[in-house]
């Protein structure tokens, strides 16, 4: 199966998020969409850490209430992954080590290997695409699927990335451009602003 690999902290989840995965699932060619439930760095900031439990299973929920759940699965092996590593670092007095995207991704290859998988990120990410860790590799041996952005022209970001030489995997960067997906204005940290200065968001939550 084609699975489109869409992480976030999802803190909360909103409209934004759903018009996406209806996107990738209707017009990206991908049989699922594997929403990955983000940690967000919890090494620095514990609050998300705490509250890992409580917005995976308020994604679950949301991906159920929109009738999504035979499509979508909310996954929480980044979750896991990191609060191992937490359990480790303490164990062994040293410092916890991030947790990179291409190792997630190589973490959902080595479990299923049957599956193709695709990361798909925002517009906004695709300048820095190659400053990630492993990011020439992430980009060829998994690819990206990429929505827009306000102020963001993929098609040009897309090119220039195109462009660069390609000497470690020595083969064609896989992008997708998701030109017509729907342009998110709305984000999380909107959200919980609003929430915070007593506003109802509620037409912003899925």
């Amino acid at each position: 199966m084609k699975i489109a690999v869409y992480s976030g902290s999802f803190n909360p989840m909103h409209i934004g998020h759903i018009a996406v995965v209806r996107y990738l699932l209707e017009h990206g060619d991908f049989d699922m969409v594997y929403m990955i439930v983000s940690p967000q760095n919890p090494f620095k900031d514990s609050s998300l850490r705490d509250n890992a439990a409580a917005r995976y299973s308020a994604a679950v929920e949301t991906v159920k209430r929109q009738g999504l759940e035979k499509k979508v699965l909310v996954d929480d092996i980044e979750l896991r992954r990191s609060e191992e590593e937490l359990c480790a670092s303490r164990a062994q007095g040293r410092n916890p080590q991030p947790s990179y995207t291409i190792d997630t991704m190589d973490a959902l290859q080595k479990r299923e290997p049957g599956n193709e998988f695709t990361l798909v990120v925002g517009g906004d990410n695709l300048e820095s695409m190659l400053k990630w860790k492993e990011g020439e590799r992430l980009l060829c041996q998994y690819g990206i699927a990429v929505y827009p952005r306000e102020g963001y022209d993929i098609a040009a970001e897309a090119e220039k990335l195109v462009s660069k030489p390609d000497a470690t995997c020595g083969k064609t960067f896989r992008i997708k451009l998701l030109c017509d997906a729907p342009l998110v204005t709305v984000s999380s940290t909107q959200i919980r602003n609003m929430i915070a200065e007593g506003l109802d968001a509620t037409p912003l939550l899925a």
